[in-house]
């Protein structure tokens, strides 16, 4: 047998650093695209007017809202949900915030019953839309890293639904 010329080589070597480098570029593409379409309010934008200021919501493509926030200055994911009482926060995401658990309150979800504690958010922020001293809950069942963004938070606010976005309006007249 004969050995291949080194320009032979050189090639096929290229050719599978090229596919290789596609998938790769193929992946984050659509891994980023995937994301975008789970959570189009990744950076959401505020409007600023007289008495008011103003984020607006699209829905993800199965209706959810989900949007990028904080609470004490630590970044987080909420879902808003107006049927939770309370704004519901994971157990272990809980932790990594520091949040201090208070009273255990029994709390009835959409899997039973299970034991949650009391406690409360310095501050919540949802675009320019900064909430003080909210109510929430340690929630232990909860898996993943979202935060239910329930009516202790969105009573504080006007909100609105129509046509896949979610207008949500915080007075600034005090």
């Amino acid at each position: 047998m004969s050995a291949q010329p080194a320009g032979k080589r050189a090639g096929r070597v290229m050719l599978v650093l090229a596919w290789g480098a596609g998938l790769f570029l193929a992946t984050h593409f659509f891994g980023n695209l995937e994301d975008k379409q789970r959570n189009p309010n990744s950076n959401p934008q505020s409007v600023h007017a007289n008495g008011y200021v103003e984020v607006r919501l699209a829905s993800s493509r199965q209706g959810h809202y989900f949007a990028s926030g904080q609470i004490n200055g630590e970044d987080v994911e909420f879902l808003l949900d107006t049927g939770a009482t309370d704004v519901a926060v994971p157990a272990e995401l809980a932790r990594q915030l520091g949040l201090q658990a208070g009273a255990a309150v029994t709390v009835r979800t959409a899997n039973g019953q299970t034991t949650g504690h009391r406690t409360r958010l310095k501050q919540l922020k949802l675009g320019d839309i900064v909430l003080h001293d909210v109510t929430a809950l340690i929630a232990p069942g909860m898996t993943g890293e979202e935060v239910l963004l329930g009516m202790s938070a969105l009573k504080k606010l006007e909100f609105t639904q129509r046509d896949g976005t979610l207008l949500l309006r915080q007075s600034t007249l005090q």
